[in-house]
């Protein structure tokens, strides 16, 4: 997205709020006003107040003086404040887009987008944008209006001396213009850097425990150190680039100055200017000098704000999962066909599932098994089309699912995963996740079917009790029954387990796989296992390797022909303690 387009963007987001932009610049208007006023005080003083018969009266002056400063002091408020609203709002706006989108991009955007640069845009990228739309735009328009009174009072006062003060604005512009090339690149690279450092805090949090036992605090360290010394290097850089603006426009005006005064006195000397004239013309034009620098220095939020524009953009913009199909208007039976499924996961070279032909009868419980990297859940994921599908196609009860709406779809499914994933909310919201009407009477009857009753017996809120970050208040076997919990308040005619006992003991895994033997009665169940023992029981065993069914039949069927699973199934044997 080009600069200028970017910067057309960001204006038309404020559309919206016309009302309260026009009473800020209602302020601008006022406040810019007051700054030509302030110069032909000086000149009326001197000329006029200085003499020795005033032409006014004295009470004029403090009448005026405060009254222009009141005036001043409640146009700057008027437009600070509505700036600060209108900006507030935007920021609240663009978090709530970016946010939408991310709850809306399929998996595979995950895989391309750090954590560290999705928070760093939302965080930090929009404050930036803010930033800018808060100095730069009050400053293109207060101070571009405070320039042009000036600059008109200036050419009404004295027109030659004033031509020679706007040969400053070429030589301001081609600073401005040097500058900003170099700006933008030292930007780029900065949001890069800091993305990662974000990335680097997520994981370093995230991760404590792996950190601790394997003694990586020095390597830890050392990544933080080495990012957030990268993150000095180029802010210095930014900061001397910008730096340099403002001391080579003071330099260009101590010419201008100077050439100014000459010619100010050559005239005063043929009679041509007063002193009134002289001071109320080098009056407005040091007034002129600091509106002038502000608009040389909006470049550097200018280009920060732009930078930060294209990466909120590009989250905003980023392609959600489809939204056509139709609605399932009744539970699904739960049949499910696989047809030549093949599937890629991009930028891989090798295709995850080559031609996957399967027929999964209502209610039935299928196993999947074989060696890690074989395609197990890639499989599953394909289901509630986590990803879509490069070959071939999945039906639900005869109808292709690239045919139904996502929501619907997914709503005849639950998954229990291995990686358990729970929400620092109370113990009753993550088993009710999702429903926006929980059920108390079905909460308890979940949490008893997953024997999580015991555990909430122990705990100083019950039901109600707030679980911590992604559960850590609990074990790693209370989490999984939790989630095991969550699964069957839903009560899905499709159910997903992957390894969704691996975190118990043994005396919880009979537990909860008593209670999973339950509530797979009557639903169509793919089960991903490692541990073959928990499996022996499915209707159908189907063993995948390198992507493609290897087998499929019973637990009997597959040991009598000696083959993958057999194999699988006396090695594993081999290993597990009697």
């Amino acid at each position: 997205m080009s600069l200028s387009k970017t910067f057309t963007r960001i204006v038309s987001l404020l559309l919206p709020y016309k009302g309260r932009l026009a009473l800020a610049l209602a302020g601008m208007i006022l406040t810019a006003a007051t700054e030509p006023a302030l110069a032909g005080m000086m000149k009326l003083l001197l000329d006029k107040g200085f003499a020795s018969a005033q032409s006014f009266s004295l009470w004029l002056v403090p009448v005026f003086v405060i009254g222009v400063f009141v005036l001043r002091g409640c146009s700057t408020f008027t437009t600070s404040y509505m700036m600060a609203w209108v900006s507030g709002r935007l920021m609240a706006d663009l978090r709530q887009q970016m946010f939408a989108r991310l709850l809306d991009v399929p998996l595979g955007f995950y895989a391309q987008t750090s954590v560290g640069a999705v928070i760093n845009a939302m965080m930090q990228e929009v404050q930036q944008i803010l930033d800018m739309i808060r100095s730069v735009l009050v400053a293109l328009i207060r101070d571009s209006l405070t320039v042009i009174g000036l600059l008109a009072y200036l050419f009404w006062l004295n027109w030659k001396l004033t031509l020679v003060t706007l040969f400053l604005i070429p030589f301001i512009g081609v600073i401005v213009r040097l500058t900003a090339t170099r700006l933008k690149r030292l930007i780029k690279q900065f949001q890069g850097i800091n993305g990662e450092l974000t990335q680097v805090i997520e994981e370093t949090t995230r991760a404590q425990q792996v950190i601790k036992i394997f003694g990586g605090q020095n390597y830890e360290a050392q990544r933080f150190a080495q990012r957030s010394d990268r993150l000095r290097g180029f802010a210095i850089r930014m900061a001397s680039t910008m730096a340099t603006t403002e001391p080579i426009t003071q330099i260009i005006t101590s010419f201008a100055v100077s050439i100014i005064v000459m010619i100010a006195l050559a005239q005063a000397a043929g009679g041509h200017v007063t002193v009134g004239d002289f001071a109320s013309f080098i009056t407005a034009m040091l007034m002129l000098l600091t509106p002038m620098k502000h608009l040389a220095a909006v470049n550097g939020p200018l280009q920060r704000g732009i930078a930060a524009g294209e990466s909120v953009f590009s989250l905003i913009d980023a392609k959600p999962e489809r939204t056509d199909g139709t609605r399932l208007m009744k539970r699904a039976a739960g049949k499910l066909e696989f047809v030549g499924v093949g599937f890629q996961y991009p930028e891989q070279t090798r295709a995850a599932l080559t031609d996957i032909n399967l027929s999964i009868a209502p209610g039935e419980t299928v196993a999947l098994v074989g060696m890690s990297g074989g395609g197990k859940s890639t499989l599953v994921n394909l289901v509630p089309e986590f990803f879509p599908l490069n070959a071939g196609q999945i039906l639900l009860d005869g109808q292709p699912i690239a045919d139904i709406a996502l929501a619907s779809l997914r709503a005849q499914m639950a998954m229990v995963s291995q990686n358990v994933v729970l929400f620092d909310d109370t113990v009753a919201a993550n088993i009710a996740y999702g429903d926006v009407a929980p059920d108390p009477a079905r909460i308890a009857a979940a949490a008893r079917a997953a024997h999580f009753e015991e555990v909430i017996a122990g705990l100083p809120q019950g039901i109600e009790t707030q679980i911590g970050d992604n559960g850590m208040r609990l074990s790693g076997g209370q989490r999984q029954r939790l989630a095991i919990a969550r699964a069957i308040y839903k009560d899905a005619p499709i159910l997903i387990l992957d390894e969704a006992t691996s975190a118990l003991d043994t005396e919880s895994e009979r537990a909860v796989q008593s209670a999973l033997d339950q509530l797979m009665q009557g639903r169509t169940t793919l089960v991903i296992a490692h541990r073959l023992s928990t499996i022996e029981h499915a209707d159908r065993i189907v063993v995948l390797d390198g992507g493609q069914i290897a087998e499929s039949g019973s637990h009997q069927q597959l040991l009598s022909m000696n083959g993958v699973y057999a194999h699988l199934y006396h090695l594993q044997f081999a290993k597990e303690p009697v």
